[in-house]
């Protein structure tokens, strides 16, 4: 055999057995007299000892050649370690070897294999298999299997049964472009990879599998964003005959599960928020409560003065940052440089200071005196020794870019805390939105959402008014799950096609297959979707998702280690009767 034990798992209790060791080789100290090696694998490092006193000269002659990254098995005794390493599990002893055998040679990696390594992303992106070698992306990757574990054995025990569905579907223009699939023996026509299973997984709830669920990659071609993959991981999630109260019980179920298992944390019940307040108080539909600086709308006391920049916007809104008072002149001008950036978009921003004598200094004092600022504290629950941030504009626009300086402002003062989760449901999303370039509605979720009971009827007379029986789940200021109760016949889904601009040709040749499914006594039935990198990114205490998937692509959609995407031979183009103008 390769080996009799791990590199993680001898201790003093091992001393004097005759063990055998495999892996790879991590670090030398070569003495002449004598040489030290860590030897690593998946489960940790143990030190090897050549001694020439106490090991054969062949056995040194080998030890004296090895290479980093070798992999080598040796055989010998496990030995007391004259100098202990606290900070290692196997600290404590060492191998004597009497037996090397190089299993096969390396090049010299490109980057320190280390915990801490010098290697830059890009670098280590293109040497992904060594970059898996080092302990935190290896850690990482563990911790994503036990997320994944954790989902499914809760799943199942709630009756849950995984299905698969198809990666080769039908292209839909709505939401985000498909990455389409060229079909050779049907000239001419193409499969798209799957956004998500949607349709599918409500075809499986008309076949009677009322609790479903499948940890499926998707695909979106989209454009990429710092923190995006074009392939992604989602838990999806559907039930029959429930309402929202089923799913949300449910699904709260599993976050609490999965925190518990995975943290050690016990969570109470979930907060709700609709989205209207989620905008009102945060700007976004994803607030991260872990900290204040909540919203304070301040149109009705300061739009009454002769600042004409606040009496002409449409919303007048700030927040109280705590401490802020202490920041110099010189810090508050680089705040504003900020707001302005082309990623925010303000235009500028006033501030006032909360004194700890009770006064306040603002930077538009020639238009507000101390009573007027003093409501401006209480609107926004500024307490003293605080900064008042205050932007003005268009009302969607300046909630964004407030909720960008509070996410910036909670960053740089510690708010954040990664071992702190603070859950929250946000619910009656609008069921359409408005795009000001196609000049129609779009589905806000997707078109398959029902509206909340006995509001169907709003869609003829105030379709923007309409509240989708939607809900999303977010952590710590990231959506991590989302869904909604489905439209379940036929007739309301046609009433929604309508609405949405499709002609009923085009939503037969869509959707022709799920509105005769309807017709065939489909029940109820909602679901939900998890994003799984990013649900395990924030578990493991982290921002990226990158850092927890296996084989990542980079911020160009690329994977720099096979490079792909490539062009393909011209005799696959030609078997695929596809003709490409380059």
């Amino acid at each position: 055999m390769y080996r009799t034990h791990s590199n993680g798992e001898l201790s003093a209790s091992n001393i004097d057995q005759e063990v055998t060791l495999s892996g790879w080789v991590q670090k030398i100290r070569n003495k002449g007299f004598m040489i030290w090696v860590d030897l690593r694998d998946r489960y940790g490092i143990t030190q090897l000892i050549f001694d020439e006193e106490r090991t054969a000269k062949a056995v040194m002659e080998i030890a004296s050649k090895l290479g980093r990254e070798f992999v080598i098995q040796v055989h010998g005794k496990v030995i007391e370690r004259e100098s202990k390493n606290p900070n290692m599990v196997t600290g404590d002893i060492e191998i004597l070897v009497s037996e090397v055998i190089i299993l096969n040679q390396s090049l010299t990696p490109p980057f320190t294999i280390e915990d801490e390594t010098d290697g830059g992303e890009d670098l280590r992106m293109k040497y992904r298999y060594l970059d898996i070698r080092r302990k935190p992306v290896r850690e990482n990757l563990i911790f994503r299997h036990k997320v994944t574990m954790a989902v499914r054995n809760y799943l199942s025990e709630k009756g849950f049964v995984e299905v698969e569905t198809p990666y080769l579907i039908k292209s839909t223009p709505e939401g985000a472009r498909d990455f389409v699939v060229p079909s050779r023996m049907n000239e001419g026509q193409f499969y798209a990879l799957p956004q998500s299973p949607q349709t599918f997984k409500q075809l499986l709830m008309v076949g009677g599998m009322d609790k479903y669920f499948q940890i499926v990659k998707c695909f979106r071609d989209e454009d990429l964003r710092a923190d995006r993959q074009p392939e992604f991981t989602q838990i999806d999630c559907e039930m029959a005959f429930v309402e929202q109260e089923d799913i949300l019980n449910t699904f709260e179920g599993l976050t609490r599960h999965l925190i518990k298992e995975i943290k050690n944390i016990e969570l109470a019940e979930f907060p709700r928020m609709t989205y209207d307040d989620a905008m009102k108080r945060y700007g976004n539909d994803k607030p991260d409560i872990r900290f204040g600086m909540e919203f304070g709308e301040l149109n009705a006391v300061a739009q009454h003065k002769e600042f004409n920049v606040f009496n002409q916007a449409e919303l007048v809104v700030g927040i109280a940052v705590p401490g802020g008072n202490s920041y110099t002149r010189k810090e508050i001008d680089k705040l504003i440089d900020w707001v302005r950036r082309p990623q925010v978009g303000a235009l500028g921003m006033v501030y006032s200071r909360c004194n700890d004598d009770g006064s306040y200094k603002s930077s538009v004092d020639k238009f507000y005196d101390q009573d007027d600022l003093a409501k401006w504290a209480e609107v926004t629950g500024a307490q003293k020794g605080d900064l008042i941030c205050v932007l003005s504009g268009d009302k969607n626009k300046v909630r964004a870019q407030l909720s960008a300086l509070r996410m910036e402002l909670a960053e740089r003062l510690g708010l954040r805390k990664a071992d702190e989760f603070a859950p929250l449901w946000v619910i009656d999303f609008p069921l359409l939105e408005w795009d000001e370039d196609s000049k129609r509605y779009h589905a806000m979720h997707h078109p398959f959402t029902s509206p909340k009971p006995g509001q169907l009827e709003l869609l003829e007379t105030k379709p923007g008014e309409v509240k989708a029986n939607a809900y999303d789940l977010v952590l710590n200021g990231n959506e991590i799950g989302g869904g909604s109760i489905r439209i379940h016949d036929k007739k309301t889904q046609a009433m929604m096609f309508d609405y949405l601009g499709f002609t009923p040709e085009e939503a037969k040749a869509q959707f022709g297959f799920l509105m005769d499914a309807f017709q065939y006594g489909a029940p109820p039935h909602g679901g939900i979707a998890f994003g799984l990198d990013r649900l395990t990114a924030i578990l493991g205490g982290q921002e990226t998702i990158r850092d927890f998937i296996a084989f990542p692509k980079n911020n160009a959609g690329r994977d720099v280690m096979i490079d792909a995407p490539a062009p393909i031979d011209k005799a696959q183009l030609k078997e695929l009767k596809l003709k490409l103008d380059l």
